[in-house]
Formats: structure tokens, sequence, C-alpha cells
């Protein structure tokens, strides 16, 4: 007997039962497998007749050997059955087992085993309104304050660093000593002798940089700085520390006129104002592409809220896999990994994983969403929809690198190329029917 359960979260609870002479034929053939397994005093290894093996070991001795036989077939046959499209493996709980002795569970008569499989399955989307959606189109206006903003910053990445005869300035960078203590008791990797610090890059305590301006070269000074309550070193958190500070050297930055002359150094242009006009287009193009995904998340978003579903917890915990192994090889791109990053950051793995589970969950019900849409709405891509993709994917590759990539296309990578361009089709058909609120 084969009967079916649905569960909260996109469960489905199949159970099943067992003969009682089905599992007889599979409690003898686990007793021809495994006897070797079991010592009986007056046999030799193998050798004990089953009944002597069971009088010592216990009647179920061959059950979990035998069970482990039945029951995968029986529910892989009834996945097939059912048309379930299962997320993950099944969870096996034994529910009621007839024991030999007639000390009976409550089974119907012939029944040996009751047992339930428990699968996580693609959920039911039930789509609500996606079509004439109401979302706010946001402007992003360029000014000239942005332009000259990224000047000055041009301008500080080329600046020289001289030393200068006067008191400590917010930007400058300054040659100290420092040793830190708590309650009179110095603390490890408090002390550094040389440390150059830029003040204003907010690289140590709140507090710390701010205390070294009016300072000058030559000049001693205690300063009393707390630490935040969430510092990584637990034994710091939340205390007042004192640092002596002795100060070496005052630097500051020396920027360059903003002439022509540093707009030919500096870019490819022969005239600041050539320089200005393309940093304000980069400006404006940035500016509107903030506007179309800005606009788009918006409809993205009611669109998924009208939605009527459950995600499996399996699904998100998928997509937090997926965030934390982008997450590892961005850091690898920087010289880093993520086991470094949990160091230094004072966060394990599991407060990441929780941190990022809201996120995980709201890109597998975009997902789950559109990719009902595709269904709804019947979306096909063509073959040279899929090779245009395919081409602009591999665009900026080297020559080399795009041959290869192209040689390994497969089905499976043009299947993937598929299901993205249908995504695709389906986002600009909820944005290009949506209504404006300017």
């Amino acid at each position: 007997m084969i009967n079916m359960e649905k569960l909260e979260g996109s469960q489905v609870k199949l159970t099943f039962d067992i003969a009682e002479d089905e599992l007889e034929r599979a409690m003898a053939a686990a007793y021809r497998r495994t006897a070797s397994r079991y010592n009986v005093h007056g046999f030799r290894k193998g050798k004990a007749p089953r009944t002597v093996i069971e009088n010592a070991y216990g009647k179920l001795v061959f059950f979990e050997d035998a069970f482990e036989q039945l029951w995968p077939p029986m529910v892989d046959a009834a996945i097939a059955e059912q048309e379930l499209n299962v997320l993950d493996d099944p969870k096996i709980d034994v529910d009621a087992i007839r024991a030999y002795d007639d000390a009976a569970a409550e089974l119907p008569e012939g029944i040996a085993v009751r047992f339930s499989a428990t699968v996580s399955v693609m959920p039911e989307v039930k789509l609500g309104e996606y079509k004439g959606i109401e979302a706010h189109r946001r402007e992003y206006t360029v000014t000239d304050e942005m332009v000259d903003a990224e000047l000055d910053r041009m301008r500080s990445e080329r600046a020289s660093i001289v030393s200068v005869e006067r008191p400590v300035e917010n930007g400058d960078t300054v040659d100290i000593d420092y040793s830190g203590s708590v309650d009179g008791v110095k603390f490890e990797g408090g002390t550094a002798e040389h440390q150059e610090l830029e003040i204003g890059s907010n690289r140590f305590i709140p507090g710390f940089e701010e205390q070294l301006i009016g300072m000058s070269a030559g000049e001693d000074r205690d300063i009393v700085v707390t630490f935040p309550e969430e510092y990584h070193a637990e034994e710091l958190a939340g205390k007042e520390a004192v640092f002596a500070i002795h100060l070496h050297d005052v630097s500051a930055k020396v920027l360059d006129e903003l002439d022509d002359a540093f707009a030919q150094e500096a870019s490819e242009f022969e005239t600041l104002d050539e320089l200005r006009a393309d940093i304000r287009a980069n400006y404006e193009k940035n500016a509107a592409q903030r506007e179309k995904n800005d606009f788009e998340d918006e409809v993205l978003g009611k669109v998924v809220e009208n939605a009527e579903f459950e995600v499996p917890e399996v699904m998100i915990r998928r997509e937090v896999e997926n965030m934390l192994g982008d997450m590892d090889r961005n850091l690898q791109q920087q010289g880093l990994n993520l086991d470094i990053y949990l160091r230094y950051s004072g966060t394990s793995i599991e407060q990441l994983a929780a941190q990022m589970a809201p996120d995980a969950e709201k890109r597998v019900r975009t997902r789950l969403v559109l990719e009902q849409i595709v269904k709804d709405e019947a979306i096909e891509v063509t073959e040279e929809e899929v090779s245009a993709a395919i081409d602009t994917f591999c665009a900026s590759f080297g020559d080399e690198e795009r041959a290869k990539f192209l040689e390994g296309v497969n089905e499976g990578v043009k299947g993937y190329f598929e299901d993205r361009e249908k995504i695709e089709k389906a986002i600009r058909l909820v944005v290009e029917s949506a209504n404006v609120i300017e």
C-alpha cells in the first residue's frame, strides 16, 4: 500500500507497507550476505544457522540490511508513479514493525513493516497579477559636484606624499609608535612602532584617529578610546583602553593642479573639459542603468509578492551555499578566501549563512515565479537567440579563451543559456507591461 500526504513547506510524505513474505525473503537474503559478520560459539564464522544468530543477536539482527535493500526501489517507483519533482534525498522513518514473537504492532494482517519517506518537492507556484504592475520610475540626477568629487579622487590617487612642519590635520598621514593598555595591563596586538596611518581612514578604533589631530612631530600624548561592544577580541569588547602615542612624522598629500596637463597625464583626453565630459557621460550612463534596475526590482518584487507558494528549506540552503561559493571566489581574486574573511571578521560560517538566508530566499522566490511565468506564457527561444546569448557571454574573452569555451559548448551548456534567455523574456514581459508612477 502507498499513501501520499502533502505537508507544509512543499514536502510530501509517502507511506508504504511491506508484506511479511516479502520481508522474510529479504531477511533470508540478508542472512546469506552477512552471516560471516557474526561470531557464535560452537560454529565456524559464517556457518551458524540463521535462528542461532537471531537468538544470539536479536530477532531483527538482519532487518536493517534487508530493509536497506527493500525501501529504495519502492520509494523510487512511487516517486515516478506520482510524478514528483523531488529536490533532495528522502528521509526514511520506520513507523511500525510486526515482531516475530507476535508482540504485534498495530498493522493489518500479513503486513510486517510500515515505513514512510518524506521528500521536498518543487513547490506549486500560484501566480497573482504579473501584468500591468504599478511601479515608480525614480530619476537620478548627475551634478557638477559629483564630477568634481571624481576629479578630486583621481587627483588624490596621483598625489605625492611629503613631510610637513605643522600639526596633524584630517587627511594627513602620520608615522607613530603606540602602546595600548587596559586597566594598566598591555594587551596582545596593542603595540606597534613606526605605524603609518592616514587620519580619517577609520582603520583604527573609533575615536583613535581624531585624537591625533593637532599633534606635532616629536610629541607624546595619551589618548583614551573604548573598544566597540561587538569587537572581534571578546576580552577587549566594550573595554576602555589608554594608548601612549609618540608621533615621529607628519605627511600631507600634494595634489596636481586641475588643468589640461593633469587631464593628459591621468587620462586619454587632451583637455580638462573633455575629461569632465567623459566623467559626466559615465555617471549619466550609470544613473540610467540604476533607474532601470530600480524600476525592474520594484516590478519583480510586486510580482513575487502577488504569488502564493512555499519555498522548500532545501532550496534556500542550496542558494546560500551558492552565495558562499561566489563570495569565496570573489575573495580569492583579491588574494583572500572565505576562511580568512571569517577569521578577521569574527564571524562563523553559520552566522554568515544565517545573514544570507533572507536574500537567498528572495532569489529563489523570484526565480520560481519567473519560471512559472515562462510556463504559463509558453515562452520559447530560438537557436539563433541561444547562439547570440553565448556570443555575448564570451565577447570579452581573448581569442584562445573564446575558442576553448566554444569548443566545450554541449547540449547542457546550450540548455543553460536557453533557460536564461527564457527568464530574460519573462522579465521583459512583466516590466514592459508595467505602469509607471513618476
